[in-house]
């Protein structure tokens, strides 16, 4: 038996393995976020579910360890441009948030019967945010970049900035409360001497000594070495912090900050980013383990209500100052709600007090799950709240398309998003005029403020149509990235005015079968063009002849055209031999007797004519 406890650590390792396995892929199933499958992971193996993992100790190992590790790949990430580029956001916007909800939360606590202390302990860490789960929605919408998304990661940032200071406020917290001893100011006044020196000897270490050491592993040719050399660093800035009473995470955090700004920063990105999705799981399973279930059960009624009352209460305040900084009221709701979740960091905030003595182990516990059930209110709320405001915006009365009787366009152009708009001034620059509508009201305002005069109208109502002028216009350019939209304005314009010419972004390679089915005059798929352009680019990088590239991306023209005739009429299988090998001269191209419905005349030319039956 004692030749084999080396294998004691294995039941863990596969027991955390396993239940991620079975509980992400499920919870992803449901249309939920993977972060809600790793906390019910944690709640089914933990001490209050089936305790298969029943020993404290573990817990807290396993969470300290990835908390740890949470905070070096935050510092990691951190770089001083991203800051200063949304600076008023981030230090304005985001110091706002959390000082807001800190204290309304806060001056709740302390009515509750917890002391100052606690209060601000409790305060703070309800009012950050989950950033694993409000980036997780907001990249699954696809509106990252959109201003509400963007808003909302500012605050996220200023949270995940702001997170070592108030690790470094609780030891000074927890002295204060003890003020009646004699020698408490002496104690703290020793304790932030040390605490300061610690820090400027990483600070000191990081600046001038990381670039020679990760040079001189660097020379040594083993990448493993460098990612064990980033484990050395972080860990020991964790303890040396540990060491002189601050927090482990908040040295892990300055080892992340300082490598950041090394020379080595892409290279030790780049080892470390794979277990980014390990070490996130690892914490929100502790973070499962760490509730227990018995409390729960025996306050439920209380930590309901507290659990609705902080979301809807983060939801009205971050609401309000978005729309102070000027925000739409409804990306300020919808960025509100993405925040409504109490943060990560609440469980490295609350385990700390508990530590230090500010808060009772009873309270972080009853706390913990607060913060925890919070996360999986929270997505479920911004989830309702989006298809609400959806459905309002709905129900609102559409404005009325506008007046059309200035224009006077050639050619009617439909979507003015950032395909429409180079089709813009492609038209433009050739002296056409063109008469351009579009749905969206932001985008008219924000077209307008660059000159351009766009008017207000759906495009798949024939009203609107014929409005703008289209029976007197020659061509018209469907630009707009909705696919079914699409379709419905061919299908409209082919039946009501069939003398006008149709040209139409294709979403993809099916989208442009499907419109050559209808017979458009020309199909281009958005990013088809840009592609062989980037593939071509790439080969002349290589070293190959720029005559060379642009006869083999002329090449892969030809094939490809050749497969879509082919896919039209065989299926999506059609020409799939056409997909493989090379060739250094051309080849004559199999394709059915079909009409060239579809293809422009550059096409046709590419092709030959005799390759189709007469239109």
């Amino acid at each position: 038996m004692a030749d084999a406890s080396h294998t004691s650590f294995l039941p863990p390792v596969l027991t955390f393995c396993a239940a991620a396995v079975v509980a992400v892929p499920l919870f992803r199933a449901m249309g939920q976020s993977a972060v809600l499958g790793y906390l019910a992971a944690g709640v089914v193996i933990g001490p209050s579910g089936l305790s298969l993992i029943a020993e404290t100790e573990t817990v807290l190992g396993v969470a300290e360890l990835g908390v740890v590790l949470l905070l070096f790949i935050v510092g990691l990430e951190l770089k001083v441009s991203r800051l200063l580029s949304m600076r008023r956001d981030i230090f304005g916007l985001g110091f706002a948030q959390l000082a807001a909800t800190a204290a309304v939360f806060g001056a709740a606590a302390v009515a509750l019967g917890l002391t100052p202390q606690a209060g601000t302990v409790v305060g703070i860490a309800l009012a950050l945010s989950a950033t694993a789960i409000a980036l997780q929605i907001l990249e699954e919408r696809g509106e990252l970049q959109a201003a509400y998304g963007q808003r909302s990661f500012a605050i996220l940032l200023f949270q995940d900035i702001s997170i070592a200071p108030v690790l470094a406020m609780l030891p000074l917290l927890a002295t204060a409360g003890a003020v009646s001893e004699a020698d408490a100011s002496l104690d703290a006044l020793v304790g932030a001497g040390r605490a300061v020196a610690a820090l400027g000897a990483v600070v000191l270490v990081g600046r001038y000594g990381l670039n020679p050491f990760f040079r001189l592993l660097a020379a040594s040719g083993a990448r493993e070495v460098m990612t064990a050399s980033a484990l050395l660093v972080v860990l020991g800035a964790a303890l040396l912090m540990d060491k002189v009473g601050l927090s482990m995470a908040m040295g892990a955090f300055l080892a992340g900050v300082l490598l950041a700004e090394s020379d080595f920063r892409h290279q030790l990105e780049a080892d470390v980013e794979p277990f980014r999705g390990i070490l996130l799981g690892l914490f929100f399973m502790s973070v499962g383990m760490s509730i227990d279930a018995t409390l729960v059960r025996a306050h439920w009624p209380g930590l309901l209500a507290a659990t609705l009352g902080v979301v809807f209460a983060k939801i009205a305040l971050t609401g309000l100052l978005l729309r102070s900084f000027g925000s739409p009221w409804r990306d300020a709701l919808r960025g509100a709600a993405l925040l409504a979740t109490a943060g990560e960091f609440a469980f490295v905030l609350l385990p700390e007090a508990t530590h230090l003595g500010l808060l009772a182990a009873s309270t972080t516990q009853l706390c913990t799950a607060l913060a925890a059930l919070t996360m999986v209110l929270a997505p479920l709320t911004a989830k309702a709240f989006d298809l609400a405001l959806e459905k309002t915006q709905r129900a609102e009365a559409e404005p009325e398309p506008e007046g059309f009787e200035d224009s006077d366009g050639r050619a009617l152009v439909i979507g003015f998003g950032r395909f429409g708009q180079v089709v813009n001034q492609v038209l433009l620059a050739q002296g056409v005029t063109v008469t351009v509508i579009d749905r969206n009201v932001d985008r008219i305002r924000s077209a307008a403020r660059f000159g351009f005069r766009v008017y207000y109208g759906d495009g798949t109502r024939l009203d609107v149509l014929r409005a703008a002028g289209i029976a007197r216009m020659k061509v018209v350019c469907v630009c707009v990235d909705d696919r079914e939209a699409a379709l419905r304005i061919v299908e409209l314009v082919h039946h009501e005015f069939p003398q006008v010419r149709t040209v139409v972004r294709a979403y993809d390679r099916i989208h442009a079968i499907d419109l050559m089915r209808l017979q458009v005059d020309v199909q281009v798929r958005e990013t088809f063009e840009s592609a062989l352009s980037f593939g071509q680019a790439t080969l002349e990088e290589l070293g190959v002849e720029p005559a060379a590239a642009a006869a083999v991306t002329a090449d892969v023209r030809r094939r490809d055209i050749a497969r879509l005739v082919m896919q039209k009429s065989e299926g999506i299988m059609g020409g799939a031999d056409l997909l493989h090998g090379t060739r250094l001269e051309p080849e004559p191209l199999v394709a059915p007797k079909l009409k060239p419905h579809g293809l422009s005349r550059e096409t046709r030319d590419i092709i030959g004519e005799d390759e189709f039956a007469a239109p």
